[in-house]
């Protein structure tokens, strides 16, 4: 099952870049107006699948019993929706009197406002990725970069509320009702919204290439990536530090938690809502490219660190029983 998970990644990954391609070869067919109809297809059909989707595959008796670790969900909660997208934005003052581009760097802005993914590998991050990311994330991308969203206030939440809420609460019905054929069968949920989420990108994509106005120089892109690398690192290193400490009151394996949900962002919650609040922006596609950068990274670095994270845990769990007291 890890092993199909893994490829599963993998040709997502490959799957962003051939539609980012795709889209720069023939973009007249996913563009506002186009064949696809993006601006009906995409912002209310395909984003509304997905978390119907969503919906059907989450466990609500895993996700109620989450919630017991109080401590875990508060400090998760405030480093990814108080603490990451504040000290990005500190650390966007000192960017912006560099030559990288300015889109760029309001897309580094939303990668800080995003919740952690819906499907993490840990059940904590379906309790730290639920209701708060989708009522906080446009209040802190309106907060940050209200001025580049041209959409009204409630338009954006009364959307949001139909295309991800209502399907999210839709498939958690229908879930209760077919949950013992959803158990047996196992539907592909994580190809579908891949599938889907794939379409969205394409099709913001198509927008971009056809517009002669939008540039993106290489030099930035190349800055973009190393910045997302060290801030992936640095926070990691960051919750590894604060989590370990003897007053903590965390455990090896809540250290682990910490360091994956606090760190990670959710490019299936993110990119439908960057297109919705950033609904007919023609910049968009490169408000997104942060976001479509940091997804790879972190499955690269997190795929690259697990080995070493688990055998730290391990040994510290080890450690825990051998200077426990005997009865």
């Amino acid at each position: 099952m890890r092993l199909l998970e893994r490829m599963r990644k993998e040709w997502f990954m490959i799957g962003i870049v051939l539609a980012i391609a795709g889209a720069k070869l023939e973009p007249s067919i996913g563009v506002n107006g186009g064949p696809l109809m993006p601006e009906i297809t995409v912002s209310y059909i395909a984003v509304a699948t997905i978390f119907f989707n969503s919906g059907l595959s989450l466990n609500t008796e895993e996700l109620t019993s989450a919630l017991v670790h109080i401590k875990l969900h508060l400090f998760i909660q405030i480093f990814t929706l108080a603490f990451f997208p504040a000290a990005i934005w500190l650390f966007l003052q000192l960017l912006s009197i560099t030559p990288i581009n300015e889109w760029l760097l309001k897309g580094l802005q939303t990668v800080g406002c995003m919740p952690p993914p819906v499907s993490s590998a840990v059940i904590l991050t379906k309790a730290v990725g639920g209701n708060e990311g989708i009522v906080v994330t446009p209040l802190l991308l309106l907060l940050f970069l209200g001025s580049s969203s041209s959409v009204p206030f409630t338009s954006i939440f009364s959307q949001l509320f139909m295309t991800v809420v209502v399907p999210l609460i839709i498939g958690q019905i229908v879930r209760r009702y077919i949950k013992d054929w959803l158990e047996r069968k196992k539907p592909p949920f994580g190809a579908v919204s891949s599938s889907v989420l794939l379409m969205i990108i394409y099709t913001t994509f198509c927008d971009t290439f056809s517009n002669p106005n939008i540039d993106l120089d290489k030099f930035s892109l190349i800055l973009i990536l190393f910045i997302i690398c060290s801030i992936q690192l640095s926070f990691m290193l960051l919750t590894f530090i604060f989590s370990t400490r003897n007053n903590s009151g965390f455990t090896p394996a809540d250290t682990v938690a910490v360091m994956f949900c606090s760190t990670h962002k959710s490019l299936t919650l993110g990119i439908p809502m960057l297109k919705i609040v950033f609904a007919g922006h023609e910049y968009l596609s490169l408000i997104s490219v942060p976001l479509l950068i940091y997804h790879p990274v972190q499955i690269l670095l997190g795929s690259v660190l697990v080995p070493t994270i688990k055998s730290w845990m391990v040994s510290r769990q080890k450690g825990v029983k051998l200077t426990r007291p005997t009865v």
